[in-house]
């Protein structure tokens, strides 16, 4: 299994309207790409709230050629939908991991 994992601080003035977003629009629309069996929104705990919240976003795929089917064919075109929304009022960055079997 895959975890696409995308970590966001996301500036006060916009954190519940972010957040909204998230859940009514952007993860929706990402999980209908059908690439993506799951996901996970959480909110990171001990971190410097100064300029922000922390929150992680993993999306769970059956393969790499999904994740990488996602990066080539819709990843712009979500990225640019947050920026178009909020501008410079969020930083996101990505990893991605690979589940190692029991």
């Amino acid at each position: 299994m895959i975890i696409y994992n995308v970590t966001i601080k996301v500036d006060h003035s916009i954190t519940e309207e972010w957040l909204h977003w998230m859940k009514t629009e952007h993860i929706p629309d990402l999980m209908k790409t059908g690439l993506f069996i799951d996901h996970r929104l959480c909110r990171l705990l001990e971190q410097d709230e100064a300029d922000g919240r922390t929150y992680t976003v993993q999306y769970f795929c059956d393969s790499l050629e999904h994740y990488q089917n996602y990066i080539n064919e819709h990843a712009q075109k979500m990225r640019d939908k947050g920026v178009k929304k909020f501008g410079s009022k969020f930083i996101a960055f990505r990893t991605v991991m690979e589940v190692e079997p029991a």
